[in-house]
């Protein structure tokens, strides 16, 4: 095929860019998954714009605590529970672990349920019957699609966060109002204005995103047949500027969406005198008759794309866990006789989401257990990931630097705060 003079690099430059947005991005936009949009749709039909600073606010401690725990697994070549295993008690690794399965076991009930609801919305059929194809599907996806395409699959899977997007645009928003509300930030001390805070952070800074990512990096590593950064640190470079850039642009990417959906939900249900959303799939069905059919349709259909990218991830980040505690063979790119261990989790974690619709539990006291998890997990191994990542005998020469190290430490205060005011609230 021939190409006009400059349109090769040009498609070289596009493939690179490509190439750059990874394990970060993905991540990013797994973030904002069924339960963390119906988080994020609450806080904007209960408090409007009031509380949309806290995206901004969020970000570079996200960013931070993501970066490192990307730099742990390209340094170490190991995802934080092998790195765990190695170099602290195993009563503390096997704590963590068990956490964050009953956490996101939880969470991919809720996020199942959430699709097969925005499904049955879309299309009228049988909600439980559409909550377990949902969870096979993903099942499915994720064992038998090789890896190279199954990255490709989840990163053009992203794109359904423009969903939110296009529905700010189409909700009459007003733009004055919305800005400043979000650049001038306001709270009020009080039990609702805390619960929000806390749900806001729980949901954004989840300890599953953690064990994802670093995974992720080591995955990367085997697909392109490359060594772990301590063996060659001085040539490290470029590959901590790739994280730093796959990071920053995954998590900004997670709280602009985030953003939308609050600003969204707050010109259209708040302004409507809608204040209470129970779920991802109520705040869609609330938006018809406000914003109609077409934001509708859009919110709803970008519930199901979250859903498909979310629910992999976290029943994926549930098996990088449990293999990485008992030393089995893991990693997407293994076939499945290679790694039956690492997929059965995937598929047992899946089943048990899809399971909880089935037992009479109410959805939103499921949510709140698992922020109660997640807030109360988050902390204690956020300090143990920033001892690993200043540890020169874990990171060799590659010791993340004072300034990631302080955006580290900050975020971790920032959610033993958040620990701290949901006990207290």
């Amino acid at each position: 095929m021939n190409t006009k003079p400059g349109q090769g690099d040009e498609l070289t430059k596009r493939r690179s860019i490509f190439d750059v947005l990874g394990p970060g991005l993905v991540t990013g936009a797994a973030d904002d998954d069924p339960s963390g949009i119906g988080t994020y749709s609450q806080v904007g039909a209960q408090f409007g714009y009031g509380l949309a600073w806290t995206m901004f606010f969020g970000f570079p401690l996200l960013a931070s605590i993501q970066a490192i725990c990307a730099q742990i697994g390209a340094t170490t070549g190991k995802g934080i529970a092998q790195n765990l295993r190695q170099y602290y008690p195993r009563a503390l690794l096997q704590a963590v672990v068990v956490l964050l399965l009953i956490a996101n076991v939880i969470n991919l009930g809720a996020d199942l349920g959430a699709m097969a609801a925005s499904l049955v919305l879309l299309m009228p059929g049988p909600l439980l019957l559409y909550t377990f194809l949902f969870g096979l599907f993903s099942v499915a996806l994720e064992t038998f699609v090789s890896y190279n395409r199954y990255v490709s699959v989840l990163k053009w899977t992203t794109l359904s966060l423009f969903a939110y997007v296009a529905v700010v645009f189409v909700a009459g928003v007003p733009l004055g109002e919305a800005v400043h509300d979000t650049l001038v930030p306001t709270f009020t001390f009080d039990k609702p204005h805390t619960m929000a805070l806390v749900a806001i952070f729980g949901t954004t800074i989840s300890p599953y995103l953690f064990f994802w990512q670093a995974g992720q990096e080591v995955e990367e590593q085997h697909r392109r047949h490359v060594k772990p950064l301590y063996v060659s640190p001085r040539s490290a470079g470029r590959e901590l500027a790739r994280i730093r850039t796959d990071t920053l642009v995954g998590m900004a990417f997670s709280h602009l969406t985030a953003l939308f959906i609050i600003v969204a939900t707050a010109a259209t249900l708040h302004a409507h005198g809608v204040t209470d959303i129970t779920s991802a799939a109520q705040a869609a069905e609330a938006l018809r008759p406000i914003a109609g059919d077409l934001a509708f349709g859009l919110f709803a259909l970008g519930i199901i794309g979250t859903g498909l990218l979310a629910v992999p991830i976290l029943a994926g980040s549930a098996a990088y866990a449990v293999s990485e505690t008992f030393g089995w063979t893991e990693g997407l790119d293994r076939k499945p006789r290679e790694a039956k261990a690492f997929y059965g989790v995937i598929a047992v974690a899946t089943l048990a989401g899809v399971a909880l619709n089935f037992l009479s539990i109410d959805p939103m006291k499921a949510l709140y257990w698992a922020a109660v998890v997640n807030g109360l997990l988050a902390p204690p191994l956020m300090v143990i990931t920033m001892l690993i990542a200043r540890n020169p005998k874990v990171m060799g020469e590659l010791v993340i630097t004072k300034k990631l190290a302080f955006g580290g430490w900050l975020s971790t205060l920032v959610m033993v705060a958040v620990a701290v005011l949901f006990l207290w609230v």
